[in-house]
């Protein structure tokens, strides 16, 4: 699926309502991006607790990121 959306002056976006009904998302609901070494971002549904848990880990998750442990994992 291909939604495109305009970007506000002040960085705002209205999230199209296929990707809404994709993601199961309405008003009020939390949502995480992820982004990848590439560009890339992900955009997922996440519930309260998988937020608190989110914010516990976020620091941690930059460890693993350098371009060494890419080429130790890159084929796995």
């Amino acid at each position: 699926m291909l939604a495109i959306a305009k970007i506000t002056a002040k960085g705002q976006t209205t999230i199209p309502h296929e990707v809404r009904a994709a993601l199961q998302v309405a008003p009020g609901d939390l949502i995480a991006w992820e982004i990848g070494a590439d560009g890339t971002a992900t955009v997922r549904r996440v519930q309260p607790l998988d937020l608190d848990y989110l914010r516990a880990i976020e620091g941690t998750l930059s460890e693993w990121a350098g371009s060494a442990d890419e080429e130790a994992y890159r084929d796995l």
